[in-house]
């Protein structure tokens, strides 16, 4: 048997070279995957296991969820469901200090919840909002890390197939319980944006008042409630048992199909070759980043890193907060460097183990992953949020990393009370009755 920290020490090395050189994720993965496999497997037979491991990964009817839920949020965001979603959280927020921010980090909870995409809801509600708030004196670094750091609560308030993933990867965890969850994680992650927005609001004054003329509020309410009724229907078609997860990702097609091309008009048909070939990519993408990441696990299998990981780990302490303080770290430095679809499919069978063992909850511990992970979209240096975001923005990266820092700091202590007082993620899944 191979020593597995010379098999660690090959697949990060080859891992991180090319990732340095620029390679795409996903032939780093597969490299490092076929490079460390070789270690115990002639060339052919790595080669071979490898190609297997690909192809049978995506064999999984689970994944059919996958295309028609990035179907569903392609046509909300090209169907100018942004707009309507930002007039509505003006009506919550009008008369508060920053209004225009707590505008949109709603927007950006509801927006990313609808389409599952924090780049998404970070271009489209952030397009709107960051310079209008410009416009309004506000301070347009402050305006673009708001933007940023709300961006993420879509990959946590369902539908999202960040927990589908993990459902998949640990085996078959409840998909309705880690939705509760999620949305229970995600809200507490916007209310801890909204409090960092109200401290600094009030220090700058930064203050802007709606007036909403005599029959606009219902107007503005009439035009997005049918949009947020996807989320309603979605959840609570899982949770009451009506339909699966699968079943919800074809509902959510067609739902969103009739409300961009009936209710609001904004599609035509002469407008969805650009969208299915816009699905097929994005599809593409996720799909081979899973198959590479299926074969990155297997080498580790075989190489028995996980099990020198996870003696590593508890070898460390016996105390259960402390080794969940641990892997909260790690999975964050993770996140920093992997996209989040292949780090839940390849450290999900590494770390679960780990944590049953300890008794913590397997929709605990995927809602503490997907959070940690999250986090890794905004962060330096590989964070796409982060970039994008200031791109929207128009400022530099730099320049909005420091007023993003009581934001990380009120995101990480969001992370800290979900992660070591599991009663709150799982009150809503217990109310629910889903676990």
């Amino acid at each position: 048997m191979i020593d597995p920290v010379l098999a660690s020490c090959m697949l990060i090395s080859v891992f991180v070279i090319l990732l340095a050189m620029s390679a795409p994720i996903g032939l780093c993965i597969v490299i490092a995957s076929c490079s460390t496999m070789m270690l115990v497997l002639p060339f052919e037979i790595s080669m071979f296991a490898t190609a297997q491991k690909m192809f049978s990964s995506l064999d999984s009817f689970a994944l059919l969820a996958v295309p028609f839920f990035v179907l569903s949020g392609v046509m909300m965001n090209s169907g100018g469901i942004a707009g309507r979603l930002v007039n509505f959280a003006k009506l919550f927020t009008g008369r508060l200090p920053g209004s225009l921010s707590y505008t949109n980090i709603i927007g950006n909870m509801m927006f990313g919840a609808i389409s599952g995409s924090a780049i998404a809801a970070s271009t489209s509600i952030g397009g709107v909002m960051v310079p209008m708030s410009a416009k309004e004196g506000y301070s347009r670094s402050f305006a673009s890390a708001v933007n940023i750091a709300s961006a993420p609560t879509g990959m946590l308030i369902p539908p999202t197939t960040a927990f589908i993933l993990y459902a998949l990867a640990s085996g078959g965890t409840s998909i309705a319980a880690l939705f509760a969850g999620g949305m229970v994680a995600g809200t507490l992650w916007g209310l801890g944006c909204m409090a960092v927005t109200w401290v600094v609001a009030k220090r700058h004054n930064y203050r802007v008042f709606f007036a909403l003329q005599k029959g606009v509020a219902l107007k503005v309410t009439v035009e997005a409630v049918p949009s947020l009724l996807l989320i309603v229907i979605i959840v609570g078609g899982i949770v009451q048992g009506i339909f699966t997860a699968i079943e919800a990702s074809a509902i959510a097609v067609v739902y969103t199909l009739f409300l961009t091309m009936v209710f609001y008009k904004t599609l035509k048909i002469k407008d969805m070759p650009a969208i299915l070939i816009q699905t097929v990519i994005m599809t593409g993408i996720i799909m081979f980043l899973l198959a590479t990441s299926s074969a990155m696990s297997f080498s580790m299998a075989i190489t028995n890193i996980p099990g020198a990981l996870s003696n590593m780990i508890l070898s460390i302490s016996e105390n259960k907060m402390v080794i969940l303080l641990v892997i909260t770290a790690f999975l964050l430095i993770i996140g920093a460097f992997m996209d989040i679809g292949p780090a839940i499919l390849i450290f999900t069978p590494i770390l679960l183990p780990i944590m049953t063992k300890l008794g913590v909850d397997p929709v605990h511990f995927g809602i503490i992953m997907v959070y940690n992970l999250a986090i890794g979209t905004i962060t330096p240096p590989v964070g796409s949020g982060l970039y994008v975001g200031a791109s929207v923005g128009k400022v530099k990266v730099e320049d909005v990393i420091k007023p993003l820092m009581p934001f990380y700091a009120a995101i990480i202590g969001v992370l800290l009370l979900i992660t070591f007082i599991p009663e709150i993620p799982l009150f809503l899944p217990r109310l629910l009755g889903v676990m």
